[in-house]
């Protein structure tokens, strides 16, 4: 391809394709801390959310930062504290969910992770990471 024309559209398409990679690694990191917090260390669902939310993170900033969004050249402070803003706007808007849909719908932890995880990781993470945090 020739670098002197702008492909807006090749580019979005790529950086969703490997953002959504590095949230699926991260959410594997996640979904196992979340099942080992809530059947071996017995946490309620909701806290295991945050513990497992909050180490699945960095899997998922790491990712971003040299992978997915090849955002290496903003300095590392600037982008920490902007994707520490965006992880604990994610693991509330989850864990209120996961707390709404297990505690007072009684439906299955881990399938209210399950959709909670998407709905927020598409909605709400990948649409704060690219235009805010990662923005070159």
């Amino acid at each position: 391809m020739n670098p002197k024309y702008n492909y807006p559209k090749r580019d979005f398409i790529l950086s969703f394709g490997k953002a959504q990679v590095s949230a699926f690694l991260g959410g594997l990191a996640d979904f196992a801390i979340y099942t080992f917090c809530l059947q071996v260390l017995g946490f309620s669902a909701h806290g295991s959310n945050i513990v497992s939310g909050s180490l699945g993170a960095v899997v998922n900033f790491l990712l971003n930062r040299y992978w997915a969004f090849e955002s290496k050249t903003v300095p590392l402070g600037n982008q920490l504290w902007k994707f520490i803003l965006v992880v604990v706007g994610s693991i509330t808007l989850k864990s209120s969910g996961i707390y709404l849909l297990v505690d007072h719908f009684y439906l299955n932890p881990f399938y209210s992770k399950l959709i909670l995880e998407l709905v927020v990781s598409l909605g709400f993470n990948f649409t704060m990471q690219k235009y805010w945090v990662f923005r070159k």
